[in-house]
């Protein structure tokens, strides 16, 4: 069967779809891509439906040997791609060989690229979905992170799908992956649990992202957020981007791997459509919060969507 050989396996590699939604009231979360659109993008620069199954690699990824012809597309963070040592682009559609060697290098910008290969990955599905929880060792390539001499399978495009021409991400939709990026979020659900001079200071100063952070939260170092009534509270659910205050003052987002309740206050929770900016975050670059509201967030949501449905030259 078509598919590929992972010869080096890259600092952290797994295989991702759109999720597994509806477990996590029994504690599985959906996981999934932390940059959806740059997932759904090479999905889509391939001719695969958007739920296919690709790869996150983080920071460093991985060499590939191809086993069939196949179209791959690599989007995300700034990586250096190479095919059979060319140094090729990203944010197109990429025809492959058998025995061709696709390598991605080091991030330059952002942290987190994405491999889709015509067809999708062919792992088991479990829960419905091929998406990893590393946690859980649940899904993806045997519940874990590739290791070297890894061999998966591909498959076969769905039926009726015309074959890929070549497609490219207009320019304009190519994020740049900035130093400092501006997060926006909606304050709530438990804003009225910290002083005026907590929320200013959340609001007005960067964080810096640490590197404690994974798939599960990033946690975030900066100025103290002061609470009007302590950071425990009775635990409740815990959305996409919600951004608990623990004890000493410091917020961490819940991500695609969060847990399912927490009993600490959460100030804000961040916009769906900034999911991603948060995922690119390196350690030790920082974020800026900007406060909207929910039909600010409600108007730049159609908006993204309109632009990712527009994104294909």
């Amino acid at each position: 069967m078509n598919g590929f050989v992972v010869v080096q396996c890259g600092a952290l590699t797994t295989v991702q779809d759109l999720g597994r939604p509806g477990y996590l009231r029994y504690g599985i979360p959906p996981s999934g891509p932390l940059d959806r659109a740059s997932f759904l993008l090479a999905n889509r620069l391939v001719g695969n439906a958007d739920s296919a199954a690709a790869l996150e690699c983080t920071l460093m990824g991985p060499w590939l040997e191809m086993r069939g012809e196949s179209v791959i597309a690599v989007t995300g963070a700034d990586v250096p791609v190479t095919v059979n040592g060319r140094e090729v682009p990203r944010w197109t559609s990429l025809p492959v060989s058998p025995g061709d060697v696709v390598k991605l290098g080091v991030a330059r910008r952002g942290l987190r690229a994405y491999v889709a290969f015509r067809g999708g990955i062919d792992v088991p599905l479990a829960l419905g979905s091929r998406a990893t929880y590393l946690r859980g060792t649940l899904g993806g390539f045997q519940g874990r992170q590739f290791r070297d001499g890894d061999q998966m399978d591909l498959l076969p495009p769905a039926e009726g799908i015309e074959p890929v021409r070549a497609r490219r991400v207009r320019p304009e939709m190519i994020p740049s992956w900035q130093d400092e990026v501006e997060v926006r979020v909606v304050l709530g659900p438990q804003a009225e649990r910290f002083t005026r001079a907590g929320i200013d200071a959340f609001l007005g100063e960067p964080y810096e992202m640490t590197t404690d952070s994974d798939r599960m939260g990033a946690r975030l170092q900066g100025p103290a957020i002061t609470h009007s009534r302590g950071h425990d509270l009775v635990s409740d659910g815990i959305p996409l981007g919600g951004i608990q205050v623990v004890g000493d003052g410091q917020p961490i987002i819940l991500l695609v791997d969060r847990q399912s309740t927490g009993g600490y206050t959460k100030l804000a929770t961040v916009c769906s459509f900034d999911i991603g900016k948060v995922g690119q975050t390196k350690p030790r670059q920082r974020l800026r919060f900007k406060s909207l509201t929910v039909p600010e967030a409600h108007t730049l949501l159609r908006q993204e969507f309109k632009r990712l449905q527009e994104a294909l030259l």
